[in-house]
This record gives C-alpha cells, structure tokens and sequence, in this order.
C-alpha cells in the first residue's frame, strides 16, 4: 500500500462564522410561526445583533407545515453573508411547535447531538396521512422522544399547547418562552419580553404563556401533557320533572348492572338520549338487557360491554338531521372561537362544505314512500342532479344558520324515515348474529360486535365502511366453528382499519378462502 504525502494545509475555519447563531422553526399553519419568527428577529436586532429570516411552505404529508430559519449574528458594522435555508448538522436551534415535527426534523439532520437544542411541545398536531387511515393511524410520540433523547445535544420537551391555551394564547408564545429559558441566546428574559410588547397585539396572554413556559423550562422538568380525566363525571341534568325522574330511573338500571359493563352502558346512555330523546335510551337499555340476560360472568361480561358501546354506536348514526344538529349547537360555535382565538368583538366567517347525495334525501322521507322511490332510477337520478352538488353554507348568516337549525331539530321525525328503517334494520341483523355465534363461540360473538368500528362517518364515508363491514361478517362466516375464528375475525377488522381502499382485506379474504375452500365455494 502506497502512502501519499501532501504539503497541502486545509484553510482554517473563519471565527466570525463560529460567531453566527443558527435556528430553524418547524410549525404547522395557525401556530403562530410567523409570529415566533418576527419576536426573534426584534429581540436580535435591538440587542446588538444582526438577524436575516426565511421561510419555506410545507405542502406534503403535513399540509400547512413550514420551515422558519433564523440566522443572526454580533452587529460590527459590515452586513454578513446569511444562509437561506438551513443544512443537514448545521443548526444551533431547533423549535418544533409539534411532536412530529421534531421527528421531521431529525429526519432530515438538523438536529445533531454535538451542537443543537432541540426545543419541542409535546403535544400532537395530526398529519394528514394520519388522519387517512380509517382505523388508529396516530404515529407513536415516544419513538420519536426516544430518537431525540439521541439526536439531540440537549432535549426541551413538554405541553406548550396546552400551557399556551391555559394563558389564553397560542403556542409562539410558549416556545418564545421556552426558548428564553433554554439560554441559548445571548438575550435576557426582559429583553425578549419587550419583543413581545413591541407586537402590540395579545400582549397580556402572550406574556403569561411565555413567564409559564420560560419557568418551566428553568425547572428542568418535564410537564405532563394532560391530566387523566374521571371514568365517571356526574351530569348536571336540567329539564322537566317528568323527563329527569325517567332519566334517574334509566341510569338506576344500569347501577344494577355489573361492574365491567357500568362506565360504558352510562356512555351509552348519554349518546343515545342526546342522539334522540328519553324513549331512544330506554331501547338501548332494552337491548342491553336482552344480552346481559345470555351473558358469562366468567368471561366478566366482555359481550355486553362490548353491546353497551357499539349498539350505541348504531344507534347514534349520522344522518342529515344528526348533521345539521352538531352544526347549528351554541357547544360548537364557542368552541371553534376557542380554538381560533378570536377577539369577543370579532366577527368569524363560518363556511360549512355540504355534499348531499340522492340517498341522503331520500332516507329522510317517510319509509314506506322513500322505498318506492330508491326503488326508481328515474327517480334517483332526478334526485340527485337536483341535490348532489357541492354546497358552501354560510352558517354566520341566517340565510344558512336558520335552514340547518330547523333541519337539525326534526328528531322527532327521524323514527318514520326510510334511513332509520335501515339502520334498525341493519342492527337488528348485526345482533342476531353476534347472538347465533354466541351458542358455539363467545369469542367470535365479541368479535362480531367489533366489528361495528367499520362503520363511522356519513355520505361515501358510511358506505364504504358499511362494504367492508358486509365483507368482513362474510368471510367470518367462512371461519365459524374453526378454534381460530375469533382470532381471525379480529384479523380482518385490523385489515379492513388499514386503508381506505380496502386492500388489505381484499388480501386477508383471500387468505381465509385459501385454507377454507369448500365452504368458500358454497359461499
């Protein structure tokens, strides 16, 4: 092996360059990005130091998500050469305002252990490819912890939401705060309170989420990110006499029931009364009944448990009337002010998307007439080149508000229409089913009540969980009386969670069909 001298001396490293202080913001739209952005710069430039931003709009899996990046360095009278964006190992801070952001950020190097503080809420933001995924497709934070505990030098981590909305502010401000407190910029915390001042907007509750989380941080501990809340929070009930002596009488019962089906029968309870009226929850609990009386104590009433949340599921589906209810209540319009933050003198626009279908106008008929005319095609097309369009309502105007408000109060019209006729009769099929595989297998009997989780959602979204729903009951046909069709049956509602498409269960079906051929060729 030859050895190849050289004379050649790398130059050496310019020190003004080891002066620059280099931090990048990762934040998602209606953080406040901007914002945390503009209060660096001013604390940098009133103290000395000369400052150059940028910015660069996110439009992939995080829609809305954008990176901020900061340079700044010691004012000597000459304009320094800034970078634009920032490298891979070359970054002395990192905010992220949201868990997956931090992840996004080590993935793509700028956190390294051997020069960034990695400053990040603890809270989570959805990305869009979770939101997707028809079943639980929320990413797991304390991966992403763990690979910061790695990755970075120094690791600041707690629920800046949350104490940003305590203050009554949003989450700039805490990681402003929490930045000051980190010490990582030559500034004191009186000097990055007067960038806050110098906003001149939300001034107050700025500075209390900034004093809470620069506290905080000093602290060294990390906060929890939410309290656990009660299994069991009483109601303050209010109404007739007569209504809430029967409503006593109904949670009464369920007092009387076991203890592994209580909490979610009174969940139940609720969702159906407040879906409906008090008549509704004596049904529920009718039907409760019914399955608690077949029951084993030995397997702690896992069937009934299961009935107490999916049959009210069932119940409580969405419909045009349940729609227009949830869009018109007083609970909602506070809390999309909450969230929006919204001076009490401000006006909010409020858009609502409609996309009404043929069927959804013809399940509002009564029964007997919506039949006769799903059954006509004629009827059906004329029906929906009249109604199937995209529909923007203004529900801040009463030209909208007022139409969905008096559609939203027709529950007492909603037992005589063709789509609570479906769905009745659907759960009633759905149940005797479950009750037929409860002779020979419990487990699958459970299962089969799960599988109720496929069906959510209103419009296309219900129809095509109730198609994945029929082809999963299908294909556990196919399984009974096998000493792994439970096990299966969990299987294929797994699969069918998976994807929107249903893919994966198209390929889990053909599994099962390939081990139980003959009844595959019967079916």
């Amino acid at each position: 092996m030859n050895v190849v001298h050289s004379d050649f001396t790398p130059k050496s490293r310019d020190a003004r360059v080891d002066k620059i202080i280099k931090l990048a913001i990762m934040a998602v739209g209606g953080q406040g990005g901007g914002v945390l952005t503009n209060w660096i710069e001013e604390v940098a430039r009133n103290n000395g130091y000369a400052a150059q931003a940028t910015s660069v709009a996110g439009v992939a899996q995080r829609t809305g998500a954008t990176i901020y990046y900061i340079e700044m360095a010691p004012d000597t009278g000459r304009q320094p050469v800034f970078s634009l964006m920032p490298a891979a190992g070359d970054v002395d801070i990192l905010l992220a305002a949201e868990m997956m952001e931090a992840g996004r950020a080590i993935q793509r190097g700028f956190v390294t252990p051997d020069r960034t503080t990695l400053i990040a809420s603890s809270h989570r933001a959805l990305a869009v490819s979770e939101k997707m995924v028809p079943g639980d497709g929320i990413a797991n934070s304390e991966e992403v912890k763990a690979a910061a505990e790695i990755a970075a030098q120094r690791f600041i981590v707690f629920d800046m939401n949350k104490m940003a909305v305590d203050a009554g502010s949003v989450i700039s401000a805490s990681l402003f705060g929490a930045l000051a407190g980190s010490a990582t910029l030559p500034f004191t915390r009186e000097q990055f309170e007067a960038a806050i001042r110098a906003g001149g907007r939300g001034v107050d509750a700025s500075l209390r989420a900034f004093a809470a989380a620069f506290e905080a941080t000093q602290a060294g501990a990390e906060q929890p990110t939410q309290a656990p809340e009660p299994a069991h929070k009483p109601l303050a009930i209010t109404g007739p006499d007569a209504l809430i002596d029967r409503w006593n009488a109904l949670t009464a019962r369920i007092d009387a029931y076991p203890a592994p089906v209580r909490d979610m029968a009174r969940r139940g309870l609720r969702v159906v009364v407040d879906f409906q009226d008090i008549d509704y929850g004596e049904d529920y609990l009718g039907r409760l009944d019914a399955i608690l009386a077949v029951d084993r104590a030995d397997k702690e009433y896992a069937l009934t448990e299961q009935a107490a949340k999916y049959v009210a599921k069932a119940m409580a589906y969405d419909d045009v009337i349940r729609v227009a209810d949830l869009k018109t209540r007083a609970s909602r319009f506070e809390r999309i002010h909450d969230e929006m933050h919204t001076p009490d003198e401000a006006r909010l626009m409020l858009t609502e998307f409609m996309h009404p279908r043929a069927e959804e106008i013809v399940g509002m008929f009564p029964a007997r007439i919506g039949r006769r005319i799903e059954a006509d095609a004629r009827w059906m097309r004329r029906i929906d080149r009249l109604f199937n369009k995209g529909r923007r309502v203004r529900t801040d105007r009463l030209t909208g508000f007022v139409p969905l408000y008096v559609l939203g109060g027709l529950k007492g019209w909603r037992r005589r229409t063709l789509r609570h006729a479906y769905e009745v009769e659907h759960l009633e099929r759905w149940l005797a089913t479950a009750m037929d595989y409860l002779k020979t297998d419990y487990d699958l009997a459970v299962e089969v009540l799960r599988t109720r989780r496929l069906i959510k959602g209103y419009s296309d979204t219900h129809a095509r969980g109730l198609s994945k729903f029929d082809r999963v009951i299908g294909a556990i046909a196919l399984l009974a009386g096998r000493d792994d069709a439970a096990e299966w049956a969990a299987r294929l509602r797994e699969a069918a969670l998976k994807d929107e498409e249903g893919k994966m269960l198209d390929g889990a079906i053909e599994t099962v069909r390939s081990f139980v051929p003959e009844k595959a060729e019967m079916a």
